[in-house]
């Protein structure tokens, strides 16, 4: 563990920092234009005391977890990140395998869309961020564990899901859903994650094996769909999606495809998030129960984290 090193990282990247980035208030009482010891502590989950002794070089090694939860705190990039844990004395994880942390630039991406909603997934349809607007419309995603972290997982096992969209276009975005994971597959042949999501959805869902044995391949690009919130009624949407580079991860951009639309989108940005009694154990498509700023994905264990 490179001590010093670390500490003078942690320090010039918290400076680098602008406070809205994160979805803090930049007030003019503020003496520095990075980040507080104390909003990285509350952006980590981690006391102030040990972010203080991280930067004075008097910290324990800390943990991946840590490690982890410190990257997103400070937007890192994959290379930061990288360089993080190697300065802390840890490998950094590796890059195959599913995405379970939102890349920084595309966090702050979310931050910068404001009223637009967007989120950013996993090539295997799981949220890892969302902005403001996007959990007023769909919930927070996030919160799922297990196979429902997937949304073709919820979508072909939990009947309230398809809720959100009207019925004369459930099977279109079912057969998409199929589609995509199918590329997803093509592009990573053995793959651990992907081999046993499939396999899963195999033995559960009738639905799903008719879908996946029609062999249709697809990758999700550009979209207009209707969305069916319970506080504003029928929202027509265009969903326009920008991959990474290595096709890990996407963001999700939806805008207002008319008018009436962007009228119900400004009303529904106002009246923020109430409590619902979610729908058949709720999932993808369930009224939303909480609001928030940008969040990004957690750090969790098991393999393909990256």
């Amino acid at each position: 563990m490179q001590r010093d090193q670390l500490a003078d990282f942690l320090r010039r990247r918290r400076a680098a920092v602008r406070p809205a980035e994160v979805g803090l208030a930049d007030g003019p009482r503020r003496r520095t234009t990075g980040l507080r010891r104390e909003e990285v502590a509350m952006l980590a989950g981690m006391s102030v005391d040990y972010v203080v002794r991280l930067e004075q070089a008097r910290s324990s090694r800390p943990s991946t977890q840590l490690l982890g939860a410190l990257a997103r705190a400070l937007q890192l990039s994959d290379d930061e990140r990288d360089h993080l844990f190697r300065l802390a004395g840890h490998e950094p994880s590796p890059a195959a395998g599913t995405a379970r942390i939102a890349r920084a630039g595309l966090v702050r991406m979310l931050g910068l869309l404001g009223d637009t909603p967007a989120t950013v997934m996993s090539d295997v349809g799981e949220a890892l961020a969302q902005n403001r607007m996007s959990t007023l419309l769909f919930g927070d995603q996030r919160e799922f564990t297990g196979d429902r972290r997937y949304l073709a997982y919820r979508w072909f096992t939990e009947p309230g899901v398809r809720a959100i969209h009207p019925p004369e276009e459930q099977e279109r975005h079912g057969r998409a859903l199929v589609a995509d994971l199918r590329a997803v597959a093509g592009r990573r042949p053995g793959d651990a994650d992907v081999v046993r999501l499939v396999e899963r959805l195999r033995t559960v869902s009738a639905e799903f094996r008719r879908l996946w044995d029609d062999h249709r391949v697809a990758v999700r690009r550009m979209d207009r769909k209707t969305l069916c919130h319970p506080r504003v009624g029928a929202l027509l949407m265009d969903c326009e999606t920008l991959v990474t580079p290595d096709l890990g991860q996407l963001l999700l951009v939806l805008t207002p495809a008319d008018a009436e639309t962007r009228e119900r989108l400004e009303l529904l940005a106002v009246l923020g998030v109430e409590q619902f009694a979610p729908a058949d154990g709720g999932a993808g498509g369930e009224p939303p129960t909480e609001a928030g700023r940008p969040r990004a994905g957690r750090e969790q264990d098991g393999p393909g984290r990256r």
